[in-house]
């Protein structure tokens, strides 16, 4: 079993980067489409726990946008976030990979060399 468990989206272009670079380095993982198979509040509360609000909350994506300002305002609070995010995982910011040592929230290289390999 992986060690490794990578959460986005499967269209997404940063998680298909992602996958690509644990491929090239041999790194076993399980991905979970968190747009298809859900993402539960509690796994949710503890990214934002471990890497904070603004860490997983995609502000700058284009779901996160189009929300109508009650909705950007719950994304401010760790609580109300986590129900948004639930319901709206595509303003998680992606991907998500939960390792022995933790979390990563997004994809750089440099940040993933230093903590998967």
């Amino acid at each position: 079993m992986a060690d490794i468990a990578l959460y986005g989206l499967t269209n997404c272009d940063t998680v298909k980067k992602a996958r690509a670079w644990l491929d090239a380095r041999g790194c076993a993982y399980v991905f979970h489409d968190f747009k298809k198979e859900g993402a539960g509040p509690d796994r949710i509360a503890r990214w934002i726990a471990a890497a904070g609000l603004d860490s997983v909350v995609n502000r700058r994506g284009t779901t996160f946008r189009a929300l109508p300002d009650a909705d950007k305002a719950a994304a401010a609070d760790s609580h109300t976030a986590v129900a948004l995010l639930v319901q709206q995982p595509s303003i998680i910011k992606r991907p998500v990979v939960e390792h022995p040592r933790g979390i990563l929230v997004g994809f750089k290289e440099d940040e993933w060399s230093a903590a998967l390999l």
